[in-house]
């Protein structure tokens, strides 16, 4: 059973689930917007990407981000996914990323963007 994210209950009052591929879309959400040290048993769980966008806008913060989350991408989800491209933007208080990749078991591709407001 996947837990859907975030965690809320259903129509009939049990735990929300859902299928594989939105699950994997749910897990590639809170690994981004997860800051290290914010897990008790996994401290190094997350992106940091939260942390770099308040380092102003410039090419170089833009090819760190790029590769941070590339990074964490490939070290907690790479046995589920293979990442195909990332774009992160940050337009005035609204951060957006979108992140193409295969999931492996299926051979399929799919697109997950995202957005918050920082």
């Amino acid at each position: 059973m996947n837990i859907d994210y975030p965690f809320h209950f259903d129509a009939r009052g049990k735990t929300a689930s859902t299928g594989d591929e939105d699950h994997i879309r749910d897990m590639i959400e809170q690994l981004i917007f997860t800051n290290p040290g914010e897990r008790v048993n996994r401290p190094d769980f997350g992106s940091g990407l939260l942390q770099l966008v308040f380092g102003g806008n410039s090419p170089e913060v833009a090819a760190t981000v790029q590769f941070t989350l590339q990074a964490a991408l490939q070290h907690w989800l790479g046995d589920l996914i293979l990442v195909q491209d990332t774009d992160v933007q940050c337009v005035d208080s609204t951060l957006s990323l979108t992140v193409k990749y295969v999931i492996r078991t299926t051979n399929q591709q799919q697109t997950a963007t995202l957005t918050r407001a920082v």
